[in-house]
């Protein structure tokens, strides 16, 4: 049996996003059955000692204080960008100037002009490309794209889109490069996930309105002192998209309490599709117009919920354990089932024991 071929991969930048690019090169070669193995080659960071330390921490097999080096590097195929925003578009445009492929971290430059400059050179040069809005990779949007681009949902009157996270609650937190006006603020760091989300489930977006709210008005430096923030902490936009539907989103990381809480809303002519889990591991399907059947499907789990056409809060729970490789699938067929059948009590639930989904009918206030 011959060796399989190897992609060697370059990281420049080893914060919170830097390991979790390393995380999923390692987890890719174990769950996707990959035609290649990917071998970490060299790692960079801003010092020699943080870059030795990412490397050994990682499992890189070199380490430098000097990005370029990466790009210079012949051997390498693969250059992952994870480094301040400010910095993407120089990064990935001299790596594919040496016709590398670029994974780059969002969002891919300040400005619009920036973007479309990469774009435009990696479609010149041939190489690959792909950008970390990670969310698009969840079953659970394809499904929710699905049923909007088939009509199943009908027509389509609005959305709502929400990304918000409380890692800028506290004013004690010190200013970083989250905070630089090149690059920074909730908009460009939440808000081009939410904006991703929008545009993958309705198309294009034709016209916005905002407002950029500076929720904390300065930041204390790790030197002393404090420092003005110039950026926004929450930023709620209007949006008009080119297929006539309108709705919001809300970039916000001063939301107390909330941790990676990604959520999407869709309000059709007769009912509401919503999704509101966070961490983007949940679709609710709605069938009606009698009464509101949910099934929110999580990777690990399935949970499901009725409730009456008027109100939105839950009457029974339940839970039960589903595989994780047959959740799409199985969620798949769960559409059909509902389809299928009257909304006046029945529900999709994952049957461990037998593989496949079941339809159930509700009695009372409880599951049986």
């Amino acid at each position: 049996m011959s060796a399989k071929p190897k992609l060697r991969a370059g990281l420049i930048g080893t914060g919170f996003m830097g390991k979790t690019h390393v995380f999923g090169f390692a987890t890719a070669l174990k769950v996707f059955g990959l035609p290649f193995d990917i071998e970490l080659r060299t790692v960079a960071d801003v010092t020699e000692a943080a870059a030795q330390r990412a490397a050994a921490e990682f499992g890189f097999a070199r380490a430098t204080s000097d990005w370029r080096e990466i790009i210079l590097d012949p051997e390498i195929e693969i250059v992952d960008i994870t480094a301040p925003n400010a910095l993407h578009e120089e990064m990935a445009l001299t790596a594919i100037g040496a016709g590398k492929h670029v994974y780059c971290e969002k969002p891919v430059a300040t400005r619009s002009a920036g973007a479309r400059r990469m774009a435009a050179a990696a479609e010149t040069a041939g190489i690959r490309t792909q950008v970390g809005f990670n969310y698009l990779c969840n079953p659970m949007f394809a499904c929710a794209r699905e049923m909007i681009q088939s009509g199943e949902l009908g027509e389509i009157r609005g959305y709502r889109g929400l990304h918000c996270e409380d890692y800028m609650a506290d004013a004690a937190s010190p200013f970083t490069f989250r905070h630089d006006p090149e690059g920074g603020g909730a908009l460009a760091d939440l808000g081009s996930h939410a904006l991703a989300s929008a545009e993958f489930l309705l198309g294009p977006i034709s016209k916005v309105m905002g407002d950029c709210v500076i929720a904390i008005l300065e930041r204390p430096v790790t030197t002393g002192g404090t420092r003005p923030v110039t950026v926004d902490d929450t930023t709620r936009v209007f949006l008009r998209f080119e297929n006539g539907a309108t709705g919001s989103i809300e970039a916000n990381w001063v939301a107390t309490g909330r941790k990676m809480q990604h959520d999407f809303e869709i309000w059709v002519r007769a009912a509401r599709f919503p999704s509101a889990r966070s961490g983007c591991t949940g679709i609710r399907s709605m069938t009606g117009p009698g009464g509101k059947v949910f099934a929110v499907s999580r990777p690990d789990r399935t949970t499901r919920r009725t409730a009456s056409s008027a109100l939105p809060r839950p009457i029974s729970w339940a839970s039960t354990i589903s595989r994780p490789s047959r959740w799409r699938d199985s969620f798949a067929r769960s559409r059909v089932k509902l389809r299928s059948r009257s909304a006046s009590g029945r529900v999709c639930e994952f049957r461990r024991s037998s593989k496949r989904l079941r339809a159930r009918r509700l009695k009372g206030d409880g599951w049986r």
